[in-house]
């Protein structure tokens, strides 16, 4: 206890000071992008069917379980 407030009023004062500040408009976040592409000689479709495979055989094991 940096001050002798009970954590009501401590939230209290702090809300109020929150609420009372400039009401500036935030910077924009933008998030630099790139082109990721496809390698060449990656076969896509394997990959789409290996995945299906994988989902498949998780779909079992928790149909077994009884999830």
């Amino acid at each position: 206890r940096e001050r002798a407030v009970s954590f009501k009023v401590a939230l209290n004062d702090a809300v109020r000071a929150g609420l009372s500040g400039p009401a500036s408009a935030p910077r924009r976040y933008r998030m630099p992008t790139g082109e990721l592409g496809v390698r060449p000689g990656v076969n896509l479709e394997k990959a789409l069917r290996l995945a299906g495979e994988l989902e498949d055989e998780e779909i079992i094991r928790k149909l077994e379980l009884g999830k």
